[in-house]
């Protein structure tokens, strides 16, 4: 992994876990629905961006990595596999 994107990806979950700490302590004071809700669809977007800069890394490196050393079968599966979890629909 890239060491900037292993810095911005610790900071981010540092982030996240602060935030769910938050929406924890609104729920133990029964703050009001929307209120949680609202800060719930915050962790879901910083989830997001963190897997964005999580898969722009490994596609700059492992990818790569991957492609010169003969293993396009295996990275490209990969891939497959982590956007078929992202989106179970498909």
């Amino acid at each position: 992994m890239l060491k900037d994107v292993k810095k911005d990806a610790i900071k981010r979950l540092a982030y996240i876990e602060g935030h769910l700490e938050g929406i924890r302590k609104m729920i133990e004071e029964d703050r009001y629905c929307v209120d949680v809700l609202k800060q719930t669809f915050a962790v879901r977007r910083a989830i997001e961006r963190l897997e964005t800069r999580l898969v722009e890394g490994h596609l700059h490196t492992c990818i790569v990595e991957g492609v010169k050393g003969g293993r396009e079968k295996q990275v490209l599966g990969e891939l497959v596999e982590i956007f078929s979890v992202k989106n179970p629909a498909r």
